[in-house]
């Protein structure tokens, strides 16, 4: 446990951070999940909504640095290329 004052807000502060890295972490997540589930299902229109909706989510954690940009790139490439792969075969 920290005994100095500044330490116990950083351990404070720290804390509230990681709750909220949490909420959009998962926030993203669930969409990139939804938006697996339906291309795998061979749903094209709801995977397009749902396609979405992941690259908002994941634009906002990119911006509020939870994740990497690069990385919220690359997420953003794959799953486009999935859906895509799925609307040329119906």
């Amino acid at each position: 446990m920290p005994i100095k004052k500044s330490a116990k807000k950083y351990m404070r502060v720290t804390e509230r951070k990681t709750l909220r890295n949490k909420i959009v972490k998962g926030t993203f997540r669930n969409a990139i999940k939804k938006t697996k589930e339906n291309v795998a299902a061979s749903k094209v229109a709801e995977a397009q909504e749902l396609l979405k909706a992941a690259i908002k989510a994941l634009d906002k954690a990119a911006q509020k640095k939870v994740i990497k940009k690069n990385t919220a790139a690359r997420k953003k490439s794959r799953l486009n290329a999935a859906v895509k792969k799925l609307a040329l075969k119906k």
